[in-house]
């Protein structure tokens, strides 16, 4: 069985990464989506074990300390992480794990695994991006303003990927057939079946007509 992808997603806040990736596992069985850890509290809807594990400071240290995340990061005054081992677990199974995460931490998860798939997410436009931060009607206009602000900075970062995808209002299938489309390009990566390709070097080698009849 063939170790699973590692797809990394990341993008400014209110681009609609998690609208993307629930889309993107709903779709297709095979691909698992990571739930992080973080410091901060429950938005209206969210559900512990589904939407993020919610934990305190305290243990969130622990868990960095003992080095049982494969990234962490501070964002807008809160703690982000993902679990290692839950990764890897998922992986050895054959299944395609997606991060959903901020660029910090796609930086730090890029560093040990060369081999992910990194696309970011795009608005059309940094108004239509102040909108939908507007829009999600659970922060103040402090606090908006902060996350937009830090948007335009994010959007920088869009170099350090592979793959950038606009993830325009009311068209997140369009958004979500564009990745499965990268997903599969990357595994037809002559160096992602190489095991593969080997084999059938080593039985052509063998130039044994007899084990056709």
């Amino acid at each position: 069985m063939s170790k699973g992808l590692l797809i990394v997603i990341s993008g400014p806040s209110g681009v609609g990464k998690g609208t993307v990736c629930t889309e993107i596992c709903r779709r297709n069985a095979t691909f698992h989506y990571s739930i992080s850890v973080t410091t901060r509290q429950p938005r209206k809807g969210e559900v512990e074990g589904k939407s993020y594990y919610f934990i305190n400071l305290d243990e969130f240290n622990r868990l960095r300390q003992e080095g049982a995340l494969l990234e962490w990061a501070e964002v807008h005054d809160n703690f982000y992480g993902t679990p290692l081992q839950k990764v890897e677990d998922v992986r050895n199974s054959g299944f395609d794990v997606i991060l959903e995460i901020d660029t910090i931490g796609a930086k730090k998860v890029k560093q040990n695994y060369s081999e992910g798939v990194f696309i970011f997410l795009l608005p059309p436009s940094m108004k239509e991006l102040w909108e939908r931060i507007k829009g999600r009607g659970t922060d103040p206009v402090e606090v908006i303003k902060k996350r937009h602000s830090a948007a335009f900075r994010e959007l920088q970062e869009v170099w350090n990927y592979e793959y950038a995808v606009v993830n325009k209002n009311n068209h997140v299938s369009t958004t979500v057939e564009k990745i499965e489309s990268i997903i599969q390009s990357e595994k037809c990566r002559v160096l992602r079946n190489k095991t593969m390709v080997e084999n059938l070097f080593k039985e052509g080698e063998k130039n044994d007509l007899s084990l056709y009849r």
